[in-house]
């Protein structure tokens, strides 16, 4: 199952395969499958049918990508980090950059 480490709307780099090097912000998170879609990255086209509206073509998307290829981009570090947990003193447990310690959740 997905780790809840990376959420919707978190900034991520991809750390492998064809798009190395790429950033962007999840746009939704495929759990049962490990993945994440992620804008701007991995973009894939597919043939669609015409509907009863006759609009039909090649429409192109963003393509889902494996949570082991892409990190947490830290604003603090401005590079890719592992992500901790701590405990605050009133008892929420908040996302930790593993690298400079920076609480990641507002």
């Amino acid at each position: 199952m997905l780790e809840k480490r990376l959420k919707k709307g978190d900034t991520v780099k991809v750390i492998a395969g064809r798009e190395k090097g790429k950033t962007g912000k999840i746009q939704s998170t495929i759990a049962d499958r490990e993945r994440v879609v992620i804008e701007k990255v991995n973009m894939i086209k597919r043939h669609k049918k015409p509907d009863a509206k006759g609009k039909g073509g090649i429409v192109e998307k963003e393509g889902p990508i494996h949570v082991s290829n892409v990190m947490y981009l830290c604003n603090k570090c401005g590079t890719g980090v592992r992500i901790g947990y701590r405990i605050l003193e009133d008892g929420k447990k908040v996302r930790v950059c593993a690298k400079c310690h920076e609480i990641l959740d507002s």
